[in-house]
């Protein structure tokens, strides 16, 4: 595993990071449970997946860090490159990526979360997704208001929760509302303060806020930390044993926004799960209702050239003349993990790409060399 010192602290693209004591981090183990082939045995065509590789072999400036590609269940790609890293804003250098390097996820953690919710609902903790927001936060009751009382978990979900938000500059301009946040001496407060921009439910607009009042919900619900959660309920059940999940330094508690990370290989367990419907080794571990309405239209960004449904976004791509549906959860930098279920396809990528919002390079892999080498469809 390559050598990093995790222990600076610095500050990165405005991100106020701790030492390795703010951050959780389970036990590592060199196994996994992947099974592993040769691209034609799934249908896949090597000579287009190498080309993959050449190509980024010769744009060392895309600072792609790892590629991987699964087909029917089984590893069929794996390709680790090396570049600039940080977790969570804090340097680590040139790093030499493996199969055991764990990588932020940053927004795939949303995704993550949202999984985490369905099985909390399940499990009888919430209610609904129809649950009124406040009765989640006791601690913050002297911010509810009349018009707040119509905030949903529903709303936190698809990020329509109308409450004024701005992360649309970048990362290292202070006036950007998740920096602000981040730096908030305490993120809840900060984020369930603002005030309506819209009725919620009307308008979406992307909010790491209110990925973070998800995990106060969820917190609230379950009665632990978001990382003790998905330790439990997700992770375990699905071999994930190593992961990290870096917590805030002012209040000790989870970054729900874009806090987790994980192993390229485990990102690819969470994919090949929403394949699955939820399922895994014979034991439904998230409802296959819940993984359906994740993966559904729920409403439209403005541009609407994507969908989006609970913290994960939805496309379309052309594999010859025919339109093909998939789901990613998208992270910044470039960490992508695509789910295509007519093709029974998971792509994994993660890269470095942190202060490039609009980064394209994952979809260019995505529709040019993965959709481009199927040989069976």
């Amino acid at each position: 595993m390559p050598t990093t010192d995790l222990t600076r602290a610095s500050k990165v693209e405005g991100f106020p990071v701790s030492p390795s004591p703010g951050a959780v981090s389970c036990c590592p183990s060199q196994s996994d449970d992947w099974e592993i082939a040769i691209p034609e045995s799934v249908g896949l065509d090597s000579a287009t997946l190498r080309a993959l590789d050449d190509y980024l072999a010769t744009r060392p400036g895309a600072n792609v860090h790892c590629v991987l590609l699964a087909r029917r269940g089984v590893l069929v790609h794996e390709k680790y490159f090396h570049g600039e890293d940080v977790a969570w804003g804090r340097p680590l250098g040139q790093v030499r990526f493996d199969s055991e390097t764990k990588h932020d996820l940053r927004s795939i953690t949303k995704s993550v979360v949202a999984l985490l919710t369905g099985i909390a609902i399940d499990r009888k903790m919430i209610r609904s997704v129809d649950e009124p927001v406040f009765e989640f936060l006791p601690a913050y009751a002297d911010l509810w208001t009349p018009q707040k009382k119509h905030l949903l978990v529903r709303h936190l979900l698809t990020m329509s929760a109308g409450l004024e938000w701005d992360q649309t500059s970048p990362y290292t301009d202070p006036a950007n509302s998740e920096i602000q946040m981040i730096y908030s001496r305490d993120p809840r407060r900060f984020v369930i303060e603002a005030p309506i921009a819209t009725p919620a439910g009307t308008a979406w607009c992307f909010s790491g806020g209110v990925a973070e009042l998800l995990g106060a919900v969820l917190e609230h619900a379950t009665g632990r930390q978001i990382d003790d959660s998905a330790r439990e309920f997700l992770f375990e059940p699905i071999g994930i044993v190593d992961f990290e999940w870096i917590k805030y330094v002012q209040t000790g508690l989870p970054a729900a926004s874009s806090g987790l990370r994980l192993r390229p290989r485990d990102m690819a367990k969470v994919g090949q799960l929403l394949l699955q419907r939820g399922r895994w080794n014979g034991h439904q571990i998230v409802p296959s209702q819940w993984i359906d309405a994740c993966t559904a239209p729920q409403i439209g960004p403005p541009n609407k050239t994507m969908f989006y449904g609970y913290h994960w976004w939805l496309g379309r791509s052309l594999v010859g003349k025919r339109e093909v549906l998939w789901s990613v959860a998208v992270g910044l930098g470039g960490q992508r993990i695509y789910t295509v279920p007519a093709l029974d396809i998971v792509m994994v990528t993660s890269g470095g790409w942190y202060t490039t919002p609009g980064l394209i390079m994952p979809m260019e892999l995505f529709n040019s060399y993965v959709l481009a080498a199927i040989k069976d469809f």
